[in-house]
């Protein structure tokens, strides 16, 4: 069977994904697998490149560039070859394939290309449309813990009209409910993009300034002293949970930079927890992957107080694969390895498939 990776895109997070896609081809299991890898140029080129039947070499191989025949890096410096195609296809008939869809941020884990791999009848791995679309919205999976009962910290949300129209009433708003400092995010985002702590009215107003570049709608949080613990989950209708993980850190926030190029992020797995409160951040991780009708995979994030209070902070239906990541690192704590995993995901991704074939 063939895995069609797609990986690139034109989030904020290209190059994110690129590194997960490199960390998933070293997972694979080429006894059983052929990878088709497509990559999305960052202006929304889709190139084609050879089939790799063994692990690439580093994630600058898989960084292609349009060509009129498809190769791989042969020496160092050399840029690696793809032949530009229609997204359609991806889809040969008679070919039996599942798409893994490496892709973080808008356009990779927000529904709009797990909508594309439903009208061309692909199995692919992660959650379907409309469980992408509710994670990947902040405003939209806040509302949705409320009505599941998973505690989260106050926040106040609104969209771009309201910010031109009325800003000076929406800064008092959030200072009459929220207290300093607080944290200003993209509605649609992820990986730190996009994100601010501010602790004062001028920094809010900026803060506002700078979400607004990656999305129209805007969330500002109350900020709490807290640890952030995550918690990985896999799997269908019968999903299940990993260790709990901290993070454990030198600086109150860890932006974008500091995550994936300083890699700085220390995870400890399993989280130093009392029992009883490790219990209740799985126990929340699940009630958030079902109220979204997440399938596949999931990475929950939540704050923990010294006092042992627990809020969700965010669900991340395709959590990163790079070496930093925590999903696979809390599952390799678990006991389950990378290539089981992977191995996994593409069953569960064939299973919720033909689940849906059988409705039709």
């Amino acid at each position: 069977m063939k895995i069609t990776l797609l990986y690139g895109g034109q989030s904020a997070e290209h190059d994110i994904s690129i590194i997960s896609a490199h960390s998933i081809c070293q997972a694979i299991m080429y006894n059983y697998y052929q990878v088709q890898p497509i990559y999305i140029t960052k202006t929304g080129q889709w190139l084609k490149a050879p089939l790799l039947e063994g692990p690439s070499t580093s994630p600058e191989q898989l960084t292609l560039t349009a060509g009129d025949t498809a190769h791989w890096a042969s020496a160092p410096g050399e840029v690696s070859s793809g032949v530009v195609i229609n997204p359609g296809e991806i889809k040969v008939e008679g070919e039996e394939t599942i798409v893994f869809p490496v892709l973080h941020g808008p356009n990779g884990e927000d529904g709009t290309i797990q909508g594309f791999l439903e009208v061309l009848g692909l199995p692919y791995v992660g959650a379907g449309v409309t469980a992408s679309a509710n994670g990947m919205d902040k405003i939209i999976s806040k509302r949705l813990f409320d009505n599941s009962n998973i505690p989260q910290v106050p926040y106040e949300a609104f969209d771009k009209r309201e910010w031109r129209e009325s800003s000076e009433e929406l800064i008092q708003k959030c200072e009459g409910s929220l207290l300093y400092p607080l944290f200003v995010k993209p509605a649609n985002m992820g990986s730190s993009v996009g994100i601010s702590k501010v602790s004062d009215r001028q920094e809010l107003a900026e803060a506002i300034e700078v979400a607004l570049k990656y999305d129209r709608r805007i969330v500002v949080e109350q900020g709490i002293t807290a640890d952030e613990c995550e918690v990985a989950v896999l799997g269908n209708d019968d999903a299940h949970v990993s260790e709990v993980g901290k993070l454990l850190k030198e600086s109150e926030f860890y932006d974008y930079e500091e995550k994936y190029i300083n890699n700085q992020v220390i995870m400890q797995i399993p989280a130093d927890l009392p029992e009883a409160v490790a219990e209740k951040i799985q126990d929340y991780a699940l009630k958030a992957y079902r109220a979204i009708d997440g399938s596949g995979l999931s990475r929950v994030d939540f704050f923990v107080t010294s006092s042992y209070d627990v809020y969700i902070n965010e669900i991340n239906t395709m959590p990163g694969f790079t070496p930093y990541s925590m999903y696979p690192n809390l599952w390799k704590a678990t006991g389950l390895n990378t290539r089981d995993l992977i191995e996994e995901l593409l069953q569960l991704a064939l299973r919720r498939f033909n689940a849906k074939q059988e409705l039709n």
